[in-house]
């Protein structure tokens, strides 16, 4: 007999807290950047270093695309939301600062 249940009833009526969702976007936004660390790093061995000194390398990687501004507009902000998240937990876990409620 094949009973068609859910697995776990008790996600669909979990309402997610900002608490629970914070480490889980620290951790999301860490990934992209180590992902462009890595991207910018393999592009060094790539290339040489040498490369960052000229002009046209610059002209070439900043100029070519308007839509290059859309991406490091988006590293921007997972930079800072990472930084501010880390001290918000820094804050958190050392000074008591209130983020979380005390029941």
């Amino acid at each position: 007999m094949n009973i068609l249940r859910p697995l776990s009833p008790h996600l669909p009526i979990y309402k997610p807290q900002l608490t629970s969702t914070f480490p889980i976007s620290h951790r999301i936004s860490g990934a992209f950047l180590a992902t462009i660390v890595l991207f910018f790093y393999l592009l060094c061995l790539k290339i040489g270093l040498i490369c960052f000194t000229y002009e046209n390398f610059y002209q070439f990687f900043f100029y070519s695309s308007k839509f290059i501004l859309i991406p490091v507009e988006i590293t921007a902000l997972a930079l800072s939301y990472h930084l501010y998240n880390g001290v918000r937990h820094l804050l958190t876990d050392f000074s008591g600062f209130p983020f979380q409620k005390k029941n």
